[in-house]
């Protein structure tokens, strides 16, 4: 508790030892939030495509496709027996058949919105639901080859597992960006404190004579550089915070780029990183205060 005070606190003798002003002191705010901001981005950017590949996945498992023969004089009573065949399953919540209008939809982005599907022998779809235990899909394919010959059943794993794995990707480089920028912080504020104290060698040359050992000098360095980063990495997060915020959002989920934000407890997670950036240039500073005063011996 004591040396938490201290930090905050300081003293007066040795923190002349440090400029609280100059190119030094702004460069460490202006890095730290900065850095902060974008840490704030990649962070939001990281928890949303987490969130998106639980949900692609869960909403692709739960889906299939059956699709049938495109053959016109067997449609109904294909269509009939496969809806037979579902709605008799075990695991299957329910099937629907989809309407002309949206297999056209589906089929447009490739063919262009006039195909004329009434003179094309179009297969048809139907969509299934399964419940949260899934069903037995071997057993249901069975059934499906015996009683309705030439169905396929589609259970979107060709387009779930890719899909989810490029979300896990996407999810891991933006915690390594974060990575990146508390390495980036470090080195700044290493590179600061250095030229910091180079330039004031005097002083701490006249600190040194009158009885003051190098923990006690750098320890005034430690706090206004931790301070200072603190500080920075504050104003980083309120402007990231209002970024994200300001992002366009979509209720449906469909879209990443339109989803992307926070959600819930997850407003609480940039709130970590002005005591990161803190940490980061308290351990930082410290290990470059004592390098420094051990050379200048």
């Amino acid at each position: 508790m004591k040396g938490m005070l201290d930090l905050i606190v300081g003293d007066p003798q040795a923190d002349r030892a440090v400029p609280p002003t100059g190119l030094t002191a702004r460069l460490t705010v202006f890095v730290a939030a900065v850095m902060a901001f974008l840490a704030v981005i990649a962070l939001a950017l990281s928890l949303t495509t987490s969130r998106q590949a639980a949900t692609w996945g869960e909403e692709l498992a739960q889906s299939a496709t059956l699709r049938l023969p495109a053959d016109p004089d067997l449609a109904d009573e294909l269509l009939l027996a496969a809806l037979e065949v579902l709605q008799t399953t075990p695991g299957v919540a329910r099937a629907r058949a989809l309407s002309p209008d949206e297999q056209a939809a589906l089929l447009e982005p490739w063919f262009g919105p006039d195909l004329p599907l009434d003179t094309l022998p179009v297969p048809q779809l139907i969509e299934v639901i399964a419940e949260s235990d899934g069903y037995d899909k071997d057993g249901l394919a069975a059934r499906l080859t015996a009683q309705v010959p030439g169905a396929v059943l589609d259970d979107h794993t060709t387009w779930r597992e890719p899909l989810v794995a490029a979300a896990n990707r996407v999810r891991l480089i933006g915690w390594a960006i974060i990575v990146l920028i508390g390495a980036t912080v470090a080195a700044m504020i290493t590179l600061a404190a250095q030229a910091s104290l180079a330039t004031n060698q005097q002083v701490i040359r006249v600190l040194r004579l009158v009885g003051a050992r190098d923990v006690y000098i750098a320890r005034a360095f430690v706090r206004r550089y931790t301070l200072r980063a603190a500080l920075g990495a504050v104003g980083g997060v309120i402007l990231g915070l209002l970024a994200v915020a300001l992002l366009p959002g979509d209720d449906s989920g469909d879209s990443l780029l339109t989803a992307v934000g926070f959600q819930g407890a997850e407003w609480l997670w940039p709130l970590v990183i002005p005591l990161l950036a803190a940490i980061v240039a308290f351990l930082a500073t410290r290990a470059a205060a004592f390098r420094t005063l051990k050379e200048m011996t």
